[in-house]
């Protein structure tokens, strides 16, 4: 987002003017919310109204024991604030989630925190549609202390950053990224179902663990490893240092990592081994390793693993740890490889095979 070429900008939602540490913590000396980093970035150049737009629960503190759900009449009126500052801004920033009420940990009948459902809580979809109706284009930070299933964001919102809780510089670090100074590269260290229905959702699941649901889709929401940024990266040319393996023998792995876009950035090349011919049922992907790397634009970077034999083994009958013979496909991409994935944006994934004798 360039000020230069915007003169307003609608900081939106419930998580936009509050502190959201998580719970455990301890109390930071200051803390700057999305809309005081916002500010503070722009100055005195571009309009920064902001509005509410609703709560999530009336209060939110982690050490608040009871939960007050807010009223959903007082709700429709901020959603109405909401739309008429948006309606007038040229770019929407939207803070919604959750807050450390939704998502705490429950240790008594008095402080309860586990839920039944992964939506948002409250009237936030709702005012996410309002907004959206606008015509203003929307940007969505969301923050939150467990995933949360937003079907309706992932198809309707161009632009979803996965926030969690970014501690006491949250206002500035997420300023910073919004304009460009930082070029965010974090991957999803879980999966993301789409219902808590889908539940539980883990990558490394076996071929016969997901037969599919009923009018619903079997794949994630966002996968894991997932993650994109303001550039792009292709993998190419997998490499490996033998076209078979024995049970000492390790074997060197080697893929070519390009920046395809116009910007800096980071990538986080992921390497998965799949079990494909052998004698035990195995994980459909298994995450052996992972490197981080820096990339200018159009540059391109060799990256390099070490796959050693116990990379290789699988879980027995009898709980052993055991190589067996067998074809191993090598994997090495940017997010968890298959069609979900790239139908998000992801890298395609380059890919090798390797025998165990």
């Amino acid at each position: 987002m360039d000020p230069s070429q915007i003169s307003s900008i609608a900081v939106i939602g419930p998580n936009a003017d509050r502190e959201l540490l998580g719970g455990y913590s301890g109390r930071p000396a200051y803390f700057t919310s999305v809309l005081e980093g916002i500010r503070a970035k722009v100055g005195d150049r571009v309009k920064v109204p902001y509005a509410e737009g609703c709560k999530i629960t009336v209060g939110g503190s982690w050490n608040q024991d009871l939960v007050t759900r807010s009223n959903p009449e007082d709700d429709r009126k901020l959603i109405e604030e909401a739309v008429e500052v948006a309606s007038k801004a040229d770019v929407v920033v939207l803070a919604i989630g959750g807050n450390e009420q939704t998502s705490r940990e429950g240790w008594s009948k008095a402080h309860l925190g586990d839920r039944a459902s992964l939506q948002m809580v409250g009237l936030q979809e709702d005012l996410v549609k309002a907004v959206l109706e606008t015509g203003t284009p929307v940007i969505v930070l969301l923050f939150n202390g467990r995933p949360l299933s937003i079907p309706y964001l992932t198809e309707h919102v161009p632009v979803i950053f996965e926030c969690w809780y970014l501690g006491q510089e949250t206002g500035h670090a997420i300023a910073d990224v919004l304009f460009g100074d930082y070029n965010p590269g974090g991957k999803l260290p879980i999966t993301i179902p789409r219902s808590v229905g889908h539940v539980p959702a883990f990558y490394n699941y076996k071929p016969s663990a997901r037969r599919g649901y009923l009018f619903d889709d079997v794949s994630p929401l966002y996968p894991f490893g997932y993650g994109l940024s303001y550039t792009t990266f292709s993998y190419s040319n997998l490499r490996l240092s033998a076209a078979s393996a024995t049970g000492n023998q390790p074997v060197e792995a080697t893929v070519t990592v390009t920046n395809t876009g116009k910007h800096a950035g980071e990538e986080v090349a992921e390497l998965y081994l799949t079990t494909e011919a052998s004698a035990i049922d195995a994980p459909l992907y298994a995450l052996k390793g992972f490197k981080r790397i820096s990339l200018a634009p159009g540059a391109a970077q060799q990256v390099r693993f070490t796959i050693t034999p116990d990379m290789m083994k699988l879980v027995d009958d009898k709980g052993q740890r055991v190589l067996l013979p067998g074809k191993i496909k090598i994997s090495v991409a940017g997010s968890l490889p298959g069609s979900r994935s790239e139908a998000l944006g992801a890298a395609k994934a380059a890919e090798a095979e390797l025998i165990v004798k």
